[in-house]
């Protein structure tokens, strides 16, 4: 346990989870007011970064701004890979051809009304250790305390919080982030409601050699069982190449998938695969992960926010979920830090409207749009295959709209808090 002991007339905000978007807020709150206020990070693993091992996230221009003013991108020069392409075709699995429907050179223009970089890329594969590590440390550096157990309950007490922990002591804090994941017990104890529902899909994760460059390109074949997506990681490994491949599977067909030789694992993976990128080789995994939909029903109660997976979870169709946690965390903390520049309650009720305020719609809308687009093109009905694949190669032939879609991939549009703008808080 690192400790930390608030200096008299401060606040402290506990955080309960050790995910990405809590180092992120946790990181963002602390060098913004420094001793003013206490920040604990509560997590029985230290927030250790080999848990992410094996895993990789699309960081969005919008969480990139946001890492970079807060120190952390310039930690990841050798773990970030630009996205210079993107890819995407429709097809069964054994068709001997898979025509390409939609294409985008992956960078967006400057306009007028925005601050963005002509020929910035939309987003960069990043692999999760990496990034928790940097986060981690820069937490450290700036004074984040770190604890090394659960929160069993939390109750607020007029104008603060107690959170009992797993290891037998009590924290009490102006607010308690409950960052501890789908399945969070804080939300569930604070009797706030979640729909949602399990998809009868699992999401495969793995790292892959190949002996060719990627060009930095993504390609998203969608398979009636689900979309395969091919993503460029930086150079490494024993083939000198590497790409990261989510791929989504029927449940039922999984474990026969998965249950064989590594050999025949890379066959199947090789089958979806497609790319002439030479010589494959399995580098790390594969992991299999439940795939879900969930909403928070509000994103507060008294003393309690939630943050990331625990406000919601979405489909990795569109691989936004890193970055919704990044713009809870970017608001939360824009909410909290308003406050106590104003010397309010960082914790009170009109912080936590505010928050919500800010992340709900746009949580809805990702959540509806990622469930929309699996169920459209995770079959293999003929009539909707007709449909949109017309649809896809409309988009193609649509600079504009191809622009829209590439500002909403890269959290470009819209209201957006400061930090994602690259502004400070």
């Amino acid at each position: 346990m690192t400790a930390e002991t608030p200096r008299p007339g401060s606040r402290r905000l506990l955080i309960a989870g050790g995910g990405l978007p809590s180092l992120a807020l946790a990181l963002a709150l602390k060098q913004a007011h420094g001793a003013a206020l206490a920040v604990t990070v509560i997590d029985p693993s230290g927030a250790d970064p080999a848990r992410h091992r094996g895993r990789a996230y699309a960081v969005a221009a919008g969480a990139r701004r946001m890492l970079n003013r807060l120190g952390v991108w310039n930690r990841l020069s050798e773990a970030a890979e630009p996205i210079t392409a993107m890819v995407i075709s429709d097809s069964r699995l054994a068709d001997p051809v898979r025509p390409v429907f939609l294409t985008f050179g992956c960078a967006f223009d400057q306009e007028a009304e925005d601050d963005r970089v002509d020929g910035e890329p939309f987003a960069h594969m990043v692999e999760a250790e990496p990034l928790a590590e940097a986060l981690g440390q820069a937490c450290r550096e700036a004074g984040v305390a770190f604890v090394l157990a659960g929160v069993m309950r939390a109750t607020p007490e007029g104008p603060a919080i107690r959170a009992e922990l797993t290891m037998g002591v009590q924290l009490r804090g102006d607010l308690l982030v409950a960052a501890d994941g789908a399945r969070s017990r804080l939300r569930e104890a604070a009797r706030i409601g979640w729909v949602g529902w399990s998809y009868p899909q699992v999401g495969i994760v793995a790292t892959i050699g190949h002996a060719q460059p990627h060009g930095g390109r993504a390609i998203e074949h969608f398979l009636p069982a689900g979309p395969f997506a091919i993503l460029p990681l930086r150079d490494g490994g024993a083939l000198g190449h590497r790409s990261s491949i989510v791929w989504t599977e029927r449940a039922d067909a999984a474990d026969a998938l998965l249950s064989g030789e590594p050999d025949e694992v890379l066959a199947e993976i090789e089958r979806r695969f497609t790319l002439d990128l030479g010589t494959l080789a399995l580098e790390h995994g594969p992991s299999r992960h439940p795939l879900a939909f969930g909403l928070a029903r509000s994103f507060y109660a008294p003393r309690l926010a939630l943050l990331g997976d625990a406000a919601h979870v979405i489909h990795p169709i569109a691989g936004q979920g890193l970055n919704l946690g990044l713009a809870d965390a970017a608001s939360l903390a824009e909410a909290v830090t308003g406050a106590l520049r104003l010397g309010l309650d960082p914790g009170g009720p009109d912080v936590l409207r505010d928050y919500e305020r800010a992340r709900r719609f746009d949580s809805f809308a990702m959540a509806a749009a990622t469930d929309g687009l699996n169920r459209l093109f995770s079959n293999d009905a003929l009539p909707l295959r007709l449909a949109r694949d017309l649809g896809l190669g409309l988009v193609d032939r649509l600079p504009g709209l191809k622009r829209f879609f590439i500002g909403e991939a890269a959290a470009a549009r819209g209201s957006r808090p400061r930090l994602m703008r690259g502004e400070a808080l």
